[in-house]
């Protein structure tokens, strides 16, 4: 049986192969739809095959090749049952001129994401519909991460397939008039990505790191595409100062570890200096974006010392201008730790109470009241509302961290 970490290796190999063997078929002419089916397919097999004989020598230097003849298998068979004789042996016909290893263009994750996020498409399609283009995550997986019935999600995601289909938009590099009205929405769809692959909604672990790694992956790319653009700045430091933190967030027993208690000499420095050096940049700007504002909030907290030392006040007044930005209910929960550590605890309840109705279902909104409670020297208190967030908590270690700041 292949070593945890060679197996690691492989999936990670396959899932950053897939985007670039299905940019290849696209280019070939294929449908979106058929080609897409054919890569995850053809990734599935892959992983089990591959174990085999990939943990010894590590994942091949072009798996892109291997996955690209597995998905055109898939598809000739396919069209092995399709009465469209012509089509076929046509289709059958152009792929023997073609070699087994092709060029990939260095940009298909980027080309794919664009194309993902079209402009037919909600966010609840084009956020599975790249999960599964772009990661290379199974249907199965992004149901489980985003609380959604498989069926529903399959259905989403077929049907998201079909919009672009029917768009006949090509597989190509983004042209300008795509990079500047689907740039919103990409960035969404990678921030919304980190934010699964930071803390996973569900699940026995914290995080999944490999989620998160990709997000950082395509905001590089799509730094490399707009480097003059501050947003697109800030979104990649902002990822890279939150992921820093990633070693210090569970102790060796795999318990969460709060920002408070963190351990920061473990931290990424190498990551904390990029985010700021690109944050700087980012700054020069006249104004500050949505993201910028949250990659200041996590610089702040990234230079901090000690968590007692955090400068408090100059985080809430960066969330006074994010509320500006994007007044939503999270952002303003946020804010109110802020608001409890620079005001006192009571300024901060007076703002949550009014967030309840919305956020009531939330198990981060009973945490946050529940120290709230602990600021306020009120610990019978804190412990109800540990209890109640525990009881909504689906990620394994937070739900064990709440139970025992509960005293459960």
């Amino acid at each position: 049986m292949a070593h945890p970490g060679a197996t690691a290796e492989v999936e990670r190999g396959l899932r950053h192969a897939a985007p670039d063997a299905l940019g290849v078929l696209l280019r070939r002419g294929e449908r979106f739809a058929d080609a897409e089916d054919a890569v995850q397919d053809a990734v599935q097999d892959a992983v089990e095959v591959a174990l085999g004989s990939w943990p010894s020598g590590g994942v091949p230097d072009r798996p892109v090749g291997w996955l690209v003849r597995a998905a055109q298998r898939r598809l000739i068979d396919q069209y092995h049952r399709d009465t469209a004789r012509r089509r076929r042996e046509a289709l059958v016909a152009s792929w023997a001129s073609i070699p087994s290893e092709p060029v990939v263009a260095e940009d298909g994750s980027l080309a794919l994401l664009f194309l993902c996020c079209h402009a037919s498409l909600v966010p609840s399609a084009a956020i599975p519909l790249t999960l599964r283009a772009v990661c290379g995550l199974s249907t199965r997986e992004i149901a489980r991460a985003l609380l959604v019935p498989e069926t529903t999600l399959a259905q989403r995601i077929s049907r998201a397939k079909a919009s672009i289909g029917r768009s006949g938009e090509p597989f190509r590099r983004p042209p300008p008039d795509l990079l500047d009205h689907r740039l919103p929405a990409v960035m969404q769809v990678i921030y919304l990505i980190f934010t699964e692959g930071h803390a996973a909604t569900s699940g026995p672990g914290l995080d999944r790191p490999e989620l998160a790694e990709e997000s950082i992956r395509l905001a590089r790319l799509l730094h490399g595409r707009l480097p003059d653009q501050p947003e697109v700045a800030g979104l990649l430091a902002l990822l890279l100062l939150t992921d820093a933190r990633r070693p210090a967030r569970l102790s060796v027993t795999g318990a969460l570890v709060p920002l408070d208690r963190q351990d920061r000499g473990s931290w990424n420095r190498p990551m904390i200096v990029e985010g700021l050096r690109l944050l700087t940049a980012a700054l020069d700007h006249h104004g500050m974006g949505g993201y910028q504002l949250e990659a200041a909030i996590a610089a702040v907290h990234d230079q901090a010392p000690s968590y007692a030392a955090t400068d408090w006040g100059r985080i809430r007044a960066l969330y006074d201008q994010l509320v500006r930005h994007r007044d939503t209910p999270l952002v303003r929960l946020n804010r109110t730790v802020a608001v409890a550590h620079a005001d006192g605890p009571g300024a901060a309840r007076a703002e949550l109470d009014g967030l309840g109705e919305r956020l009531g279902g939330y198990h981060r909104y009973h945490a946050t009241v529940g120290y709230l409670h602990d600021l306020a020297g009120d610990p019978a208190a804190a412990r109800r509302a540990y209890r109640t967030a525990a009881g909504l908590a689906t990620n394994e270690p937070e739900r064990r961290y709440l139970l025992g700041r509960s005293g459960a």
